[in-house]
């Protein structure tokens, strides 16, 4: 057993030398593994950094919701038109009547929405004015970098609190802590109770949800009572725009109009059932008019997920396409040293090596070849996933994984075409061999 594994280790070291002694021809050869490690490792890493995406998209959606949002009213209306007399969007009614009819809502939560201007003494900043209830908190998994969220006792008196997003935050007071300080949005005065942990936004456009970053969150009561709604024209002061007709043609303006109604469904019924049952609630109470949208957001990350696995699917076989070019160049190369080395092969088995040793001695060069080359690769892979992620801006996520599949398979490819040369160059007839010039 000893001789064996002398000789074989005699064969790998001529290997090693016939590789030394031709090293632009071995850098060459190698080029195909590098640059298709490499791109595999770069596609793997696009689609892992899509996939932390989506992760970060089901906490931030919340994958048991259901979010139903007002739509903006039409630019021209008909008064003559059902349901023209009431406000255009969704209301605090409706969230009732959800509560009511509807016992798989497990919990629930109102946005009221507006765009704001706040400011202290040592800045300002334009943000989205949230007023909302504590259950917004647990249906939409809030954290906070610092204080405490809304409370029942806060809606209950109206109180003038406010928690700030890190991007509101950096704004209005830079690096020092804001709890406890004022802030004055609009012409109203706040004190801030708590600072939202920076966080990613959702990117599903159609649930429309505004940034957490860039928002100012305050008690529902708080917001609907002291910055009204008031309609002129249509239009409201707070930017919103309502169905609204004279106080004298017998129209109204409802102010328990909201932006949005949040529902937590819990883990006994079906979402997309328990989304069809609100929706046809809605339908029914809004005389059908089509003034809110109903989004459940498992399944715009289910249908993103399929969308990024065809697109994985398709890098993965792009880059997949260089592996395998790069195999055929080794082949290639591999398929030349056989002949050019064919006196060697003669001298070699006329000396008693057997057709085994033969083989592993070229099957050690392709071998060779494919992991020097894949490690190569994984450098070149690292190197294109940041430049990919400094340029275009995209998402990646280099995982373990990836790296142990590019290698394994280069290495794997390399063995492959190797194996047709080495067992080309074992079966050459000795005595010809010899004779071979």
């Amino acid at each position: 057993m000893s001789f064996s594994f002398a000789r074989y280790r005699e064969a790998i070291t001529i290997a090693a030398q016939s590789l030394t002694l031709h090293k632009t021809r071995s850098f060459l050869t190698m080029l195909g593994i590098v640059f298709g490690v490499g791109a595999v490792i770069a596609m793997l890493s696009i689609g892992e950094g899509a996939r932390q995406e989506s992760l970060e998209q089901i906490e931030v959606l919340g994958v048991r919701n259901v979010i139903i949002r007002s739509l903006p009213a039409p630019e021209e209306e008909d008064e003559n038109e059902p349901g023209a007399a009431r406000p255009f969007g969704i209301s605090l009614k409706d969230a009732d009547a959800i509560r009511l009819v509807c016992p798989f809502a497990a919990a629930i939560t109102v946005n009221w929405e507006s765009d704001v201007e706040s400011r202290t003494y040592q800045g300002q900043a334009r943000g989205k004015l949230i007023g909302t209830t504590p259950e917004h908190a647990r249906i939409f998994n809030v954290r906070l970098s610092d204080g405490q969220f809304l409370t029942q006792g806060h809606l209950e008196s109206y109180a003038n609190v406010c928690l700030v997003g890190s991007e509101v935050k950096n704004e209005l007071f830079g690096f020092e802590n804001p709890l406890g300080k004022l802030v004055k949005i609009e012409d109203q005065w706040f004190t801030v109770i708590g600072v939202l942990a920076e966080k990613k936004e959702a990117i599903a456009v159609s649930a429309a949800l505004p940034s957490v970053n860039g928002s100012i969150i305050i008690p529902l009561t708080t917001a609907m009572a002291k910055f009204p709604r008031e309609a002129t024209a249509g239009v409201a002061r707070m930017g919103r725009r309502f169905r609204f007709r004279n106080q004298t043609d017998g129209g109204y303006l409802d102010r328990s109009t909201i932006d949005q109604i949040a529902v937590r469904i819990d883990e006994r019924t079906d979402i997309a059932e328990a989304a069809d049952i609100i929706a046809r609630l809605l339908k029914q109470r809004h005389n059908d008019q089509a003034d809110f949208t109903v989004t459940i957001p498992e399944q715009l990350i289910e249908q993103s997920q399929k969308t990024q696995s065809i697109f994985n699917i398709v890098m993965g076989a792009i880059a997949g396409i260089s592996l395998l070019v790069g195999g055929i160049g080794i082949m290639n190369i591999m398929l030349a040293s056989v002949l050019e080395r064919t006196r060697e092969i003669g001298v070699r088995r006329a000396l008693g090596a057997t057709r085994s040793m033969i083989i592993v001695q070229f099957l050690a060069e392709a071998a060779m070849l494919s992991v020097f080359g894949g490690i190569l690769g994984i450098f070149l892979g690292w190197a294109l996933t940041e430049a990919i992620s400094a340029y275009a801006e995209w998402r990646t996520i280099i995982s373990l994984w990836s790296i142990l599949l590019a290698f394994s398979v280069a290495a794997a490819t390399g063995i492959l075409f190797g194996y047709y040369p080495a067992k080309r160059a074992a079966d050459r007839d000795v005595i010809e061999a010899l004779r071979y010039e």
